[in-house]
């Protein structure tokens, strides 16, 4: 099993989920003001841990996506 991280960004007045793979790649999609908090805060905030911040904008979540393995030779026989 891998565990990959992703964050997930859901605008509140726009009623869209959006999911990254770093704090970084928001912010080359959405702006400031969409997200509601800078880049250098979200950096700062302590989502690593799990946690949640909150704007007026969005509701921003770390989490972490569970995959695993593929096993070549059964898949292709």
């Amino acid at each position: 099993m891998r565990a990959i991280k992703v964050i997930h960004v859901h605008l509140r007045g726009k009623r869209r989920d959006l999911y990254f793979g770093s704090i970084t790649a928001i912010y080359s999609v959405l702006s400031a003001e969409e997200v509601g908090a800078s880049k250098e805060y979200l950096l700062h905030a302590g989502l690593s841990g799990g946690g949640t911040i909150m704007t007026k904008c969005a509701i921003i979540k770390q989490s972490t996506l569970i995959t695993s393995r593929q096993n070549r030779s059964r898949d292709n026989g």
